[in-house]
């Protein structure tokens, strides 16, 4: 469960508030929004709605510190993200939008790429699956949120499998972090309270910062 900060490479040691049930998105923010990225925006926020997921971006948090770090706070925070792209975004926003990607890949979160029709997908990321806005997005976008709700019993069972103690409690923090369900809480303590004499420092930082996490006490629905 260590993560290390970006802008030290050292051990990250700060506090993260954890928001299960939630997605982070990757998309323009500022300036002067197309008709097309505004549309994608509002349907997307309904769609996650109605399956109960908090919509979360750049500017759902104001910290007063540095703007990548809080980026970065947000990554770590969620089960998921999804990007928007459009051909008129600007090549600067498109290059935040997929560093920002990488950075959820990177941390094991799920991620989806919803692409205007015009817009071109750069070579590295062809390979990738993304859904284009369209007639019948809405469903392919249900089959996403499907996929990742079924990651929480995977990780469930991971969590029961293995017999490292840490790793454990990553599997209960990511399955927490997909549902909310206090139970993974109470797991991931209990595992904790057994095992904490053979877990070095970070990680006990790590842990004992998620067993204070809020729970929303949901089940997927």
């Amino acid at each position: 469960m260590i993560v290390y900060s970006l802008q030290t490479g050292s051990v990250f040691e700060e506090a993260i508030k954890y928001q299960p049930r939630s997605c982070f998105i990757l998309t323009q923010l500022g300036g002067k929004l197309s008709p097309q990225l505004k549309a994608i925006r509002k349907k997307l926020k309904d769609e996650l709605t109605a399956r109960n997921i908090t919509e979360i971006d750049a500017h759902s948090l104001v910290t007063g510190r540095d703007f990548l770090d809080k980026i970065w706070r947000q990554i770590i925070s969620v089960p998921m993200g999804i990007a928007i792209l459009c051909k008129d975004m600007k090549i600067t926003t498109v290059a935040n939008i997929f560093y920002e990607l990488s950075l959820l890949d990177s941390l094991g979160k799920e991620t989806l790429v919803i692409k205007a029709k015009d817009f071109e997908i750069p070579s590295d990321f062809v390979r990738t699956e993304y859904l284009p806005y369209g007639r019948g997005w809405a469903s392919k976008l249900n089959q996403f949120f499907n996929n990742v709700f079924e990651q929480e019993k995977y990780y469930k069972t991971m969590a029961d499998l293995t017999d490292d103690p840490v790793l454990s409690i990553d599997y209960l923090r990511r399955a927490f972090l997909i549902s909310g369900n206090s139970e993974y809480l109470s797991d991931a303590k209990n595992h904790f309270e057994k095992n904490k004499k053979f877990i070095n420092r970070y990680n006990q930082f790590q842990i004992r910062n998620f067993l204070r996490s809020e729970t929303t006490n949901n089940k997927l629905v």
